[in-house]
């Protein structure tokens, strides 16, 4: 077992080591136990490290800053998810749907973008991560009618909390709820909504390691 105190006064000189780090954040979680030997999210940031050198999948290039601003942030989301279908609008390089996947196995994820060139990225990520509960689907949201609608829509790249609750509620079950990642509090988008009663809260996240404001729309779909 490694001595965390140590570990976290390390983090103060100049090299941070990722794995270390990831550690030190999957315990701030409380998911330190539920992924304990599971290497796939250190094999995933390798994977995007890679492609990125040739295919800017991300403007995120340090694996510390993969570990704090993708892969935790990603998971930071976990406790607001429900039911057993998970949609990621808009993955792009497979975020949030892949770090979510490799920590709730139970669920099956659709990780949908309109770019076949981080479709392939992610196809073949997921071949070696041996993940068996993610799909993908090459569609613009807009342009997609799944034959099960799904209990999570979740989306970090949306910018306009009204075109995603427009595209959204289409494909989240009557009882599902959608989930927008934003950074600071979206006051704006909120006051742009036509309807602001969809929104059941907003909930600022706690993501270990990452020194910026992030907070979760959550909305329901109405009945209308």
């Amino acid at each position: 077992m490694y001595n965390r105190t140590q570990r976290n006064q390390s983090q103060h000189g100049k090299f941070v080591d990722p794995q270390n780090l990831l550690e030190d954040g999957l315990y701030g979680l409380g998911l330190d136990e539920e992924l304990a030997g599971d290497d796939r999210l250190m094999e995933y940031i390798t994977e995007l490290m890679n492609w990125n050198r040739v295919y800017n999948l991300t403007s995120v290039r340090k694996p510390t800053e993969i570990v704090t601003r993708h892969i935790l942030d990603s998971l930071s989301v976990i406790p607001h998810l429900h039911g057993d279908r998970i949609l990621d609008i808009g993955t792009g390089a497979g975020l949030p749907g892949i770090p979510l996947a490799i920590a709730c196995p139970e669920r099956e994820f659709v990780l949908l973008d309109s770019s076949s060139k981080k479709l392939r990225f992610i196809q073949q990520t997921i071949g070696i991560l041996d993940l068996d509960n993610v799909t993908l689907e090459h569609a613009r949201i807009e342009n997609y009618r799944p034959d099960e609608l799904f209990g999570t829509v979740i989306c970090r790249a949306f910018s306009d909390l009204r075109d995603l609750y427009r595209y959204a509620a289409q494909v989240c079950a009557p009882d599902g709820r959608m989930l927008a990642m934003k950074g600071v509090y979206p006051m704006a988008e909120i006051e742009g909504l036509e309807d602001k009663d969809v929104i059941d809260d907003v909930v600022s996240l706690n993501v270990p390691g990452l020194d910026a404001d992030r907070h979760l729309v959550l909305m329901h779909p109405t009945t209308s």
